[in-house]
């Protein structure tokens, strides 16, 4: 039970900074977020998903993810071929984003450490 709460209560935590970081930050800085916060709960360093996914997730148009993604691209932080992301430069993604990352990362970890020591 006082797992279940701690993760609710961190699912809250970064909903509310998602919705901050939505209305205040650029979608290449939201992607950036986006990718990071998924990859912290998946093992390796892809992921399978397609930009209109994303745009979905987001509440933009494809048009704009798919600008954010080939701006990444051509930087070498992700490869992204036919709905598969892979990050190159995880340092170099995490420079990109905005601070709304750190505050999320920084609540999963802190109520939920005993999970994040299980990956």
């Amino acid at each position: 039970m006082r797992l279940l709460l701690r993760y609710t209560q961190a699912l809250i935590a970064q909903m509310s900074q998602t919705a901050v970081c939505n209305r205040h930050h650029a979608i290449e800085q939201q992607l950036c977020r986006w990718l990071l916060l998924s990859l912290d709960r998946l093992h390796g360093d892809e992921l399978v998903l397609t930009q209109e996914l994303i745009s979905h997730t987001h509440g933009v148009r494809r048009e704009g993810i798919s600008e954010a993604a080939n701006k990444l691209k051509q930087s070498n932080l992700i490869r992204y071929a036919r709905g598969r992301i892979t990050i190159l430069d995880r340092p170099g993604l995490e420079a990109r984003t905005c601070e709304c990352y750190a505050v999320v990362k920084e609540e999963y970890d802190r109520l939920l450490p005993a999970v994040q020591s299980l990956k």
